[in-house]
Formats: structure tokens, C-alpha cells, sequence
């Protein structure tokens, strides 16, 4: 995987600068208000700092700018598979924006509906697909915690249609798309009808994530493996593309209500 030299230029000054005041990973961490955790992934090139990282690192340091300065020209860096964990990202997001044409996502997913997805995929073992199946229901946590993030998504409805795992696990899954929009205020789920004919979304499933700091990024999903992208041109293009797919979804309301009634066609 390619590696950016200003990546490892800023995690070399972040090294630098905190052995020359003597602090402590956990000791940065606080004086950052960021997990010693990040500051971790920082220092071995694992995790990009955000802009807001970078200035913060100035005041803690006396450093004049100079982090910020570096933070700005990894971001003109071209080389951008984002190699954090998306997973350590969708946990800290504040909010997500979640396309899906194909099936419904992870985080709304139930363990029936999950497992039919894993084994039909036939890369997986049975006991990796256990696995995979309650990581994959682990991650839905954050959906109840005491801050959740706000989670918007829009599925084409295709995806109600498309018959996974038989007949009353879609309608289970279905079932719980309405629980869940109806009884959690920060869950919004849309439906774009099969009646929009062409329109964005059909170039393929995305989700935007926002930062504490407030900083979108945007994640693909791959075959094999995912890519986090954080530029700002690709970045404001997807939010583009997003408010694009969002006007030919239905409202919540109506959304809900037609998912409702394609549950009961699934008998």
C-alpha cells in the first residue's frame, strides 16, 4: 500500500515534538481531547490527522502552525486509500450518510438477513461467517448508544424486492427497517422508487461520514476491501451526488409506509 511522505513527516514531528516535552501517548491524548488511541494510530502512520488534530498539536507544542502546515499538504497528497479502519471511523462519526441500491446496510441489518448475505457471498467458512455475523451486529451498538450519530440512509427499492435469505427473512428485515425508523428520532431511512427510472445513484453505494471535527469523508465499498477517500473535491462531489439521490426518495414517511407494505407481500 502506497505510504504519504507527508504522512510519515507529521507522525515523525508528533514523535519528535512529545519525546522533547517528555509526555506520555495518554498525557497528549488529554491535553489533545482525543483518544490516546488516535494519537497512537498518528504516530505510526495508521490514521491521517485531521485538521483540527494538527492545530490542536500546535497549541499543545508552541509549534507556530507548523502541523497544521504539514496536515494541509498530506491532504494535497494524491494517494488516498484512506488505511484506517473504516470501522474506527464509523464509530467516532457524529453523522452518516449511507447510498445503498443493492441490499439493505451493515448497521440496519438482523442476524438472519446478515448471515443470508455472508453465505451467499461463498467466500466465508461457517465459523468465519459467525464471525463476521456478530461483528457485524456488534457495530449496530452505536445505533442506541447514549450519543448516537445521526444515520441517514437511502436503499433503492430494488433492495426490498431482492429476495435474501427467503421469504420471512426479508420480511423480518423489512419489519425491522420500520421499528427501527420509526422508534429511533436519529435513524432516517428513504426509499428512491422504482418509478425514478435512471438518476445518481445507480454509479454504486457510498457513505459520507462527519467527524467530531466536523470533516466529511467518504467510504466505497469494494469487492474485496473498502476505500475511505478525504479529499475535498471528492468529498464535496459525493455530498453533490448524495443531495442528488436524496430528491428522488420518497419522504421518511412514505418510505416507511411502502416498506411496510412490501413486508407483507414477503409471505
Amino acid at each position: 500500500m502506497e505510504r504519504s511522505s507527508m504522512l510519515d513527516h507529521f507522525a515523525e514531528e508528533l514523535r519528535l515534538a512529545r519525546a522533547t516535552s517528555g509526555m506520555s501517548q495518554t498525557a497528549l491524548a488529554e491535553a489533545l481531547s482525543y483518544s490516546g488511541a488516535l494519537v497512537a494510530k498518528v504516530e505510526t502512520c495508521e490514521r491521517r490527522p485531521s485538521l483540527d488534530f494538527a492545530r490542536r498539536c500546535d497549541t499543545v507544542f508552541g509549534a507556530d502552525g507548523r502541523f497544521e502546515r504539514i496536515q494541509r499538504r498530506i491532504s494535497r497528497e494524491t494517494v488516498v486509500p484512506w488505511f484506517r479502519d473504516w470501522a474506527g471511523i464509523e464509530q467516532e462519526a457524529t453523522a452518516l450518510r449511507s447510498f445503498e441500491p443493492l441490499y439493505v446496510p451493515g448497521l440496519l441489518q438482523t442476524e438472519g438477513y446478515a448471515r443470508a448475505i455472508l453465505a451467499g457471498a461463498g467466500l466465508f467458512a461457517v465459523d468465519e461467517i459467525e464471525q463476521q455475523v456478530t461483528a457485524r451486529l456488534d457495530r449496530q451498538g452505536i445505533l442506541t448508544r447514549d450519543r448516537p450519530p445521526l444515520l441517514s440512509v437511502v436503499v433503492d427499492e430494488y433492495v426490498l424486492r431482492r429476495r435474501v435469505g427467503g421469504p420471512e427473512v426479508m420480511r423480518e428485515q423489512l419489519q425491522h427497517l420500520v421499528k427501527l425508523g420509526s422508534a429511533l428520532p436519529r435513524v432516517r431511512i428513504q426509499v428512491v422508487p422504482l418509478s425514478a427510472g435512471a438518476y445518481a445513484g445507480l454509479d454504486g453505494p457510498f457513505v459520507i461520514a462527519t467527524s467530531p471535527a466536523g470533516e466529511d469523508v467518504v467510504y466505497l465499498d469494494g469487492q474485496r476491501h473498502g476505500q475511505v477517500i478525504d479529499r475535498a473535491d471528492y468529498v464535496q462531489q459525493m455530498v453533490e451526488v448524495w443531495e442528488s439521490i436524496r430528491g428522488e426518495a420518497l419522504s421518511q414517511q412514505q418510505s416507511l409506509d411502502l416498506i411496510a407494505e412490501v413486508a407483507e407481500t414477503w409471505t
